[in-house]
């Protein structure tokens, strides 16, 4: 990485101006209008939303917006991670038109429309980006492919020298256009009987990606760069603090309501690991979104979080998202009650027969009670989950009353 970029010094860390990357063109993404199968669905769909669109009013904030700056709600608003995706038919109709992830997620009206899915088929109260933590990566001069069977491709980056081109982004709606686009056009589609959401993965994890070239399962690249050359992985940490700090801003500019951050692999750390290598850069970007963006909440998710609750807490966040590892009693008993909750129902149960998936979830929310809490899968949904069992989870979760506060 050039040095122009960032300089990590004894004292702490300093980041410094460099050029920004040119406009960002994915290669072999067409941009053209869509048309046929998806200009279909998207007309379809107008007679299709869900009615509680209707009973709302402009000046009215959308419930999980609401839950999640700490108000007290009518219900527990529900999304699921990865709620827009391969779980749904209308999803995987798409794939054969649009074969490839870039194409779907930087496509403006297809990713909007992906987007859209799952808030017609179950009236979620969360519609978010569909998009992925290594979209922002070409806008920093770093290029990635995903693919269908293998996941995520990039060329291990590994040394100084291939950090060379790594740079500061300093016009996100330049280099990711369709971004802006499809969050704009969300807010306009779901109106006030959903909150919109953007996303970003922090900068831990997205280094894991960087230096291990792909998904890991031991992250023993990035370790070795941990251990033996902590000056180099400090200083690619500091350049993608800055650019996921700015770059969720610009999400927010652009129209997402809430922004949640995923450090999802920085649960594999060693507590003393994670308090130098992660912790730091996520409060540098909660730091950097709350600077510019008060008013908006934060959500933060890592895999395998239990025993860093309090870290994630620390981090300045609004809430704190679960895995199924934790009940809501201990994380508030561990955390506090002021700070909310997500989750954590396991994925898993959604393979349940209908009754246990209902018993279960009306038992996470009554433990959680009326106040701070959003409900939501203790990790993304899995690709398998039917459509029926989903409605299950999602209808609970709607049909639920508190009927007193906690």
């Amino acid at each position: 990485m050039r040095s122009a970029l960032v300089a990590v010094a004894a004292a702490g860390i300093f980041l410094a101006n460099a050029a920004p990357s040119a406009a960002f063109a994915p290669s072999g993404v067409s941009v053209a209008a869509p048309g046929g199968r998806l200009a279909s669905a998207i007309s379809a769909s107008k007679s299709d939303r869900p009615s509680t669109a209707l009973s709302l009013t402009m000046e009215e904030k959308p419930l999980l917006l609401r839950a999640a700056l700490g108000e007290k709600v009518e219900r527990s608003p529900v999304w699921m991670m990865r709620q827009a995706g391969r779980h749904m038919q209308a999803y995987r109709d798409l794939v054969s038109k649009y074969p490839t992830f870039r194409e779907r997620s930087e496509i403006p009206e297809v990713s909007t429309e992906i987007s859209l899915q799952p808030w017609r088929r179950y009236g979620v109260d969360g519609c978010i980006l569909f998009s992925d933590i290594l979209t922002p990566l070409p806008g920093m001069g770093i290029e990635f492919d995903i693919k269908e069977s293998a996941g995520p491709k990039l060329k291990p980056m590994r040394s100084a020298a291939d950090f060379e081109c790594m740079k500061i982004q300093d016009d996100w709606a330049k280099s990711m256009p369709f971004v802006k686009q499809t969050l704009g056009d969300l807010r306009k589609e779901v109106g006030n009987s959903a909150t919109v959401l953007g996303f970003v993965g922090l900068p831990y994890t997205l280094a894991t990606y960087l230096i291990e070239g792909g998904s890991s399962s031991v992250y023993l690249e990035i370790k070795k760069m941990m251990y033996g050359e902590p000056k180099l992985l400090h200083t690619i940490l500091a350049g993608l603090a800055e650019n996921i700090g700015n770059y969720a801003n610009f999400q927010i500019d652009s129209g997402a309501q809430l922004i949640q951050i995923f450090d999802s692999w920085a649960g594999s750390l060693a507590p003393e690991d994670y308090d130098v290598f992660a912790l730091p850069y996520q409060k540098i970007v909660v730091e950097m979104i709350k600077k510019k963006h008060p008013e908006t909440p934060i959500i933060i998710y890592i895999a395998k979080s239990g025993a860093l609750l309090e870290r994630m807490a620390s981090t300045g966040v609004d809430i704190v998202s679960l895995d199924w590892t934790t009940t809501i009693d201990d994380a508030r008993a561990r955390i506090g009650k002021d700070i909310g909750i997500q989750g954590n129902l396991d994925p898993a149960l959604l393979y349940a027969p209908k009754h246990i998936i209902k018993e279960r979830t009306e038992a996470i929310l009554k433990m959680a009670g009326p106040y701070n809490h959003v409900m939501n899968l203790g990790h993304g949904i899995e690709a398998t989950t039917s459509e029926e069992n989903t409605e299950v989870f999602v209808q609970t979760v709607q049909n639920y009353k508190h009927t007193s506060g906690k």
